[in-house]
């Protein structure tokens, strides 16, 4: 009988659902483990979770402070480049302005020496022209003495009357030739 009774009374509570003095003894450790966890654990976790917060707020401010540094670093950077640039092009057109001068100064100096050797090319044409000139002025003049000798009769050797003649002749024979070159 008793286990009838027994069985009856387990029939009247459904077995899913627990006696009232389990979920009494259950909510008394339930209050006892949370109020241990919320007195011992729960400051340790606080104070880990404020430290981690800390850290990432730090490592952000930290991070932040270094990108504005290395904003700024690039900046300078960037305004090294653009003075070294500037420097660079700078150099170049002095580099190109000293080149230019160079090729000027070395054409204006082929010019003179083309010009020097010119003129004393021209020297040295007048030089052998005037020696030769003297030279054809002796020869023709002997000539012409010794011509003139022979159509004479007598000896023209007289040296100064010889030079007389001797220019003489030739001068007329320049007049006639310069007329007749201006007339070219």
């Amino acid at each position: 009988m008793n286990a009838l009774l027994l069985a009856a009374a387990a029939e009247e509570q459904p077995p899913l659902i627990p006696h009232l003095d389990e979920l009494v003894i259950g909510l008394i450790a339930f209050v006892i483990v949370f109020g241990f966890l919320a007195k011992k654990l729960l400051p340790n976790i606080n104070k880990v979770l404020d430290e981690r917060r800390e850290a990432i707020e730090g490592g952000i401010e930290k991070a932040e402070s270094a990108q504005i540094e290395a904003q700024s670093v690039l900046e300078q950077y960037k305004a090294q480049l653009a003075e070294a640039r500037h420097e660079a092009a700078r150099l170049r057109q002095e580099a190109t302005e000293q080149g230019t001068a160079i090729i000027q100064e070395m054409r204006a100096e082929g010019q003179r020496q083309r010009e020097d050797i010119i003129a004393a090319g021209h020297a040295q044409i007048e030089a052998d022209r005037k020696s030769a000139a003297t030279a054809l002025r002796q020869d023709v003049g002997k000539l012409a003495t010794d011509l003139a000798g022979k159509l004479v009769g007598e000896s023209l050797e007289d040296h100064a009357r010889q030079s007389r003649v001797i220019d003489r002749f030739l001068d007329e024979l320049e007049e006639r030739a310069v007329p007749t070159g201006a007339a070219r």
